[in-house]
């Protein structure tokens, strides 16, 4: 394995380990969203204004397959790499129209979320021969 290939293999750990952290973020704020709607403040007059119980539950739904997703890829699951890249880009979009209610946060899980995907797309597994 090379320098660049072990490096690959390296992040792609960090990110599945990256995917559960970030899933479990998800969750609880999720959870904060739907239980107590009041903790997230819309800023005013912004263009993609949505109920916080909705996004409550999109990013509880979310976070639960970032977390799936990122125990499959930590355990090895050949079919997780391509799963994980459509749900990590699902929420970083989810994210982005996340930052008029938690602006820092949402921020945060964009980078984290880029982060996940470069390791992911950066790895090239061993081809059959």
């Amino acid at each position: 394995m090379n320098g660049r290939q072990s490096t690959a293999t390296g992040f792609v750990l960090f990110a599945a380990i990256l995917l559960i952290i970030n899933g479990l973020w998800g969750i609880f704020a999720g959870l904060a969203a739907i239980l107590k709607s009041e903790f997230f403040v819309l800023t005013p007059n912004y263009i993609y204004e949505f109920d916080t119980t909705a996004w409550g539950w999109i990013h509880l739904l979310l976070g639960a397959l970032v977390v799936v997703v990122g125990i499959a890829l930590l355990t090895g699951q050949s079919w997780a790499r391509w799963p994980t890249l459509v749900v990590v880009v699902l929420q970083a979009l989810a994210q982005f129209f996340f930052i008029p209610y938690y602006p820092w946060w949402a921020i945060l899980i964009i980078v984290l979320d880029v982060v996940i995907i470069w390791a992911l797309l950066a790895y090239e597994p061993k081809t059959l021969r």
